[in-house]
């Protein structure tokens, strides 16, 4: 698909075929880097080339550079719809099934052969006839792909994995037929003894049968179980592009009918029933329920939705029947901006799968140098003509840069399919390498650390007073005619505190701007507004609470008696606490920077305990207060939510955006908290830490396991059927390796602690 474009550059992604390890990626970045202006980061495990390019070259150039270099390139699909979708998975599962055949007749074809080369007492008379006949398929038509592909990187002067297959394959077997014909190794009385080293022959021309057919035979076995894994690191995108719905029942003037989504616009209403997805993003326009966002954004909890409330495509009716209005479609919705992210941040590198690319560009060839050089020291120093082929064949075997490819890809895959399930989202592997890094988060308040709306906090009645839930039914009576953040918030908590069914209808109501409202509610003269000096004691102290707490006091007066003050204000998230304490456990500086006023500020950092406040920080501010951060020599993250901290996150070592915030914010952003909850960076930061560690463990092996069996396989004590099983090991072990990221869980259970109390008597919840 053709991405945005940067600058004067324009990104294109192309699916390419026919790669097998690292040095193929490196040779498809080095043909595609040779047109003008043109660079590309390709990866192994999703077989997508992203490419940064002129205007001036047209994709089809790109296509057919790679092409050029001996592998298959296509433009992917731009818009898949839900049949394309399905052709495509049937496609890959036509091709695993091909694999998984070949796979089979390969071993029914190559095990009588291990067995009677690796155990004389079966070795009939004319055995080796038999075994010859049973491994000439699995030297021509099994190993196939890898000659195919050998010729192909031949045709273009290059060397690959496929190379070293190929050529160990066939000068064993090309051994063994010189043996049989030529050599006397084709006596009906033949009998070979083994052994899993290298030895003379003791004057009987040795057969390499059981290499011929056990290097395709794990090689083969190796890639099936790697393809597998592989998808399973890719199972969570897969499982985003599964939640979008495929038909939608549209209600308007002609009554209702079903649609394919494809064809619901903006505007337009449709039903959601109890236990169906929702189409697309929308507001409720009627009906109330229940939404399971969990498959979405991560959110474990149930979300209440009414009228006015607003929907992601891919979320569950959990109750009763909703009519939902569009808001967004096709590629401008939630999740397919959640799938465009995680595709996106698969497709990038880090900085260590790089220098394991560059390596292996230069890998190959170098092996194959020391493959002949190795034969032409063996025969040089008079050795065994067969202990030299030997050691040739296994150092041609054993030197597989596969593992080099997937150390990377594969982990990034599995950790941002699995971050995407929790509601973590992020860019590409930059932002995971600079969130482990990170040792100061600035944190904005409005929006990030509290909900971003007015909220009662309090409601304190004194004694011998009306009753608490009667006070507040008729406060919200006359607040109903408000239209002011704090009449609104009294009017919400007082739907949801009533017992007593909908709030009763005011008359003779009237505002007055600066002090209230007032009107008759059920007989009595109800006021909502500024409390005056006189207040009773117990009013008095919730009026001093209030203040400190940096809330709005609002005093209800029932027939010209005060009856209850109504703490207002923008409460702290529940989990606000418990992330901030988690972040300092990690080692990270937590620094508020806020808009706001000073009081509200210091409320919010005293109840969570932070020390470095920054109030009345314009954008301007905050992203001055970032360039010090860094000046200083910290490591920086920035979290908000609002229009006013684009300027930061993009200054910011580390942008991150709540996905309840704005557009702009995320779009500065490089990572963003999907599911809107603050702890989700806690587990981003985990994840992130867990994912470099698991990276930083496959280049080791990878790197380590040419480093130990190479020159095992130079000096001859590494046979050529255990370098082939123990080049297949190497990747699946990294794969595996991997997929253990697609089990990784964050903290247990979130419990407020002892301190959250606090917060919450002090009225910031």
């Amino acid at each position: 698909m053709a991405g945005e474009p940067t600058a004067s550059l324009t990104v294109t992604d192309l699916t390419v075929g026919g790669m097998t390890c690292a040095a193929c990626v490196r040779r498809v970045e080095k043909k595609l880097a040779k047109l003008e202006g043109v660079t590309a980061t390709v990866n192994l495990a999703t077989g997508l080339a992203r490419v940064s390019h002129p205007a001036g070259v047209a994709p089809a150039d790109l296509v057919a550079a790679v092409e050029q270099a001996g592998y298959q390139a296509a433009l992917p699909t731009p818009s898949p719809d839900a049949g394309t979708a399905a052709e495509e998975t049937d496609a890959g599962a036509a091709e695993a099934r091909r694999e998984r055949e070949r796979l089979l007749v390969t071993a029914l074809l190559a095990v009588p052969v291990l067995v009677l080369s690796m155990v004389p007492a079966l070795q009939f008379r004319n055995w080796q006839w038999l075994c010859f006949m049973l491994a000439a398929p699995v030297a021509v038509w099994s190993a196939w792909p890898f000659h195919s592909r050998a010729l192909r990187g031949l045709r273009h002067s290059s060397a690959t994995m496929d190379t070293l297959v190929s050529l160990g394959v066939a000068a064993s077997f090309s051994w063994s037929v010189y043996a049989l014909f030529l050599g006397g190794a084709g006596e009906p009385g033949m009998r070979m003894s083994f052994s899993l080293l290298p030895s003379a022959s003791e004057g009987m021309v040795h057969l390499y049968l059981e290499a011929a057919v056990s290097v395709p035979l794990f090689v083969l076995t190796g890639r099936y179980l790697e393809t597998r894994a592989k998808r399973g690191t890719g199972a969570a995108l897969r499982s985003l592009a599964e939640l979008a719905a495929k038909q939608v029942t549209v209600r308007d003037e002609n009554g209702e009918r079903t649609v394919p989504v494809e064809q619901l616009r903006v505007g337009q209403v449709f039903l959601v029933r109890p236990g169906e997805r929702v189409a697309t993003d929308g507001r409720v326009t009627d009906g109330g329920s229940a939404v399971d966002l969990s498959l979405v954004t991560g959110e474990s909890e149930p979300v209440e939705v009414g009228p006015g409330s607003a929907l992601i495509g891919g979320a569950v009716n959990a109750g009763g029947l909703l009519l939902v209005e569009a808001t967004a479609v096709g590629a401008d919705t939630q999740l397919a901006r959640i799938t465009r992210l995680v595709t996106e941040a698969q497709a990038g590198k880090a900085r260590a799968q790089r220098l394991a690319d560059a390596v292996a560009g230069v890998f190959v060839p170098a092996v194959l140098a020391v493959a002949v050089t190795v034969l032409g020291f063996w025969l040089g120093a008079g050795a065994d003509s067969q202990a030299a082929l030997t050691a040739c064949v296994a150092v041609l075997v054993v030197a597989c840069p596969c593992a080099l490819g997937l150390a990377t890809p594969t982990a990034l895959m599995a950790a941002t399919g699995r971050g995407a399930q929790l509601g973590v989202l992020v860019s590409g592997p930059q932002t995971l390498e600079a969130l482990q890094h990170v040792d100061t988060v600035v944190l904005d308040k409005t929006g990030t650390l509290t909900t971003g709306h007015m909220t009662v906090a309090e409601v304190t009645v004194p004694p011998g007073s009306l009753d608490k839930d009667q006070v507040v039914r008729l406060a919200g009576a006359v607040e109903q005619g408000s239209e002011h953040p704090i009449g609104r918030a009294v009017v919400a908590y007082a739907r949801r505190a009533s017992a007593a069914g909908p709030l009763p209808d005011v008359t003779d109501f009237a505002a007055t701007p600066g002090h209230g409202v007032s009107g008759r509610v059920e007989g009595h003269a109800v006021e909502v507004g500024a409390p005056g000096d006189k207040l009773p004691r117990a009013l008095a102290k919730a009026l001093t609470a209030a203040e400190e707490a940096a809330h709005t006091p609002v005093l209800v007066t029932v027939d010209g008696r005060a009856k209850a003050l109504i703490a207002v204000g923008d409460l702290l998230r529940p989990d606000a606490y418990r992330a901030v304490d988690r972040l300092r456990r990690l080692g990270i500086r937590p620094v508020l920077a806020t808009g706001d006023r000073r009081a509200p500020a210091a409320a919010v950092a005293a109840a969570l305990r932070i020390d470095e406040v920054h109030a009345r920080r314009t954008p301007e501010g905050k992203a001055a207060l970032v360039r010090e951060l860094r000046e200083e020599g910290a490591r920086v993250a920035v979290v908000g939510d609002g229009v006013n901290d684009a300027a930061a996150l993009a200054a910011a070592d580390l942008g991150i955006a709540m996905g309840s915030g704005t557009d702009v914010a995320i779009g500065a952003a490089d990572l963003t908290l999907a599911r809107g909850d603050i702890e989700a960076l806690v587990d981003a930061v985990r994840l992130a830490r867990r994912t470099l560690g698991t990276i930083r463990t496959n280049l080791v092996w990878a790197f380590g396991y040419n480093a130990v069996t190479v020159p095992l396989a130079m000096v001859g004590l590494l046979d050529p059927m255990v370098a082939a099983a123990a080049m297949s090991l190497s990747s699946v072990l990294v794969v595996g390796n991997s997929l253990r990221l697609r089990g990784w869980e964050p903290s247990p259970a979130r419990v407020r602690g002892h301190q959250a109390g606090r917060g919450r008597k002090a009225g910031v919840r």
